[in-house]
C-alpha cells in the first residue's frame, strides 16, 4: 500500500469516531492518528480490540481516548460525545460510523423491536451524536461532521437487509438537511457511501457465496478494503481540500453504482 500523504490541517485536530474498533472505523482511527489528530475512539462489544487499536496507536506516538457505550441508546450515544469532548479538550470533527445489520431479515418478518434496534442503531444514533457533538464544535470556530452511510441507501440492500438500506437512506438524507443548517455555523457535514467492503460486517452478515455474487457485481472485479474508504473521510475532514464541499455522499464502491 502506498504511503499516504500528509495534510498538515488535520493535525492537532479532535476528532471522535464513532463504532472505531473494527473494519472501516479502525483504519479511519488508524489514518486519523497519522495525521496528527487526537481521536478518540469509541467502541462497544469489542473491547478487545479496542484496546489494541489504542495501544497501537500510542505506541507510535499518537494520542487516542477509548470510550465505550451502546450506540443504540440515545442518551449513551449522548454520553459518549461528552466523555470524548471533556478527554480531548473539545471537538473539531465527528464520524459517525457506528451500525450495523443485525442479522438479515425478509420485510414479512421484521418485528417491531427488530425496527426499533436497527433504527436506534443506524439511524437515532448519528441524529443524536450529532445534536450532542454541534455545541462543541461551534465552541471551537467550526468542523466537521462526517456520516457512514451505504450503497444500501441508494440501491435498497441486498436479500434481507431492506431495513438496514432504509436506515442508511435516514443517513444520507439528514446529511443533506444538516449540511444546509449548519455550514453557517462553518460546520461542513458530508457522507462517505461503502459499497461492498471486506468487513466484520460482512463476517457476520453474508456467506462466502453471497460475497461471491456481490464481487461479480462490481466493475473492479473484487470487494473493497476498510482501507480504501479511509482517503475520502481525510478528504471530506481537510478544511484544506474540500471546503467548499458540503453535502455531499462520496460513494466508494470499485463501480459498483455510478449514480
Amino acid at each position: 500500500m502506498p504511503a499516504r500523504l500528509t495534510i498538515p490541517d488535520l493535525a492537532d485536530k479532535r476528532v471522535l469516531i464513532t463504532g472505531a474498533s473494527t473494519g472501516i472505523g479502525a483504519a479511519l482511527a488508524r489514518a486519523f492518528a497519522e495525521q496528527g489528530a487526537k481521536v478518540a475512539l469509541h467502541y462497544n462489544a469489542s473491547a478487545k480490540e479496542a484496546e489494541a487499536l489504542a495501544g497501537e496507536i500510542r505506541q507510535a506516538g499518537g494520542y487516542a481516548h477509548l470510550v465505550r457505550g451502546d450506540a443504540s441508546d440515545a442518551a449513551t450515544v449522548r454520553r459518549i460525545i461528552e466523555d470524548a469532548a471533556v478527554a480531548l479538550g473539545g471537538l473539531d470533527g465527528l464520524i459517525n460510523n457506528a451500525g450495523g445489520m443485525l442479522g438479515r431479515v425478509g420485510f414479512s418478518e421484521v418485528s417491531d423491536e427488530h425496527y426499533a434496534r436497527v433504527m436506534e442503531l443506524n439511524a437515532h444514533s448519528v441524529w443524536a451524536a450529532s445534536q450532542a457533538a454541534v455545541p462543541h464544535l461551534k465552541r471551537a470556530g467550526g468542523g466537521f461532521i462526517i456520516n457512514t452511510t451505504s450503497i444500501a441507501a441508494r440501491n435498497g440492500g441486498g436479500g434481507g437487509a431492506v431495513l438496514y438500506a432504509g436506515s442508511k437512506g435516514f443517513v444520507s438524507t439528514i446529511t443533506h438537511g444538516l449540511a444546509k443548517e449548519l455550514i453557517g455555523a462553518n460546520i461542513r457535514v458530508n457522507a462517505v457511501s461503502p459499497g461492498v467492503i471486506a468487513t466484520p460486517f460482512h463476517d457476520r452478515y453474508s456467506t462466502a457465496e453471497q460475497m461471491k455474487a456481490m464481487a461479480a457485481t462490481v466493475p473492479q472485479g473484487r470487494v473493497g478494503t476498510a482501507e480504501e474508504c479511509v482517503g475520502a473521510f481525510l478528504f471530506l475532514a481537510s478544511e484544506a481540500l474540500s471546503g467548499y464541499v458540503v453535502g455531499q455522499v462520496i460513494e466508494v464502491n470499485g463501480g459498483q453504482l455510478m449514480p
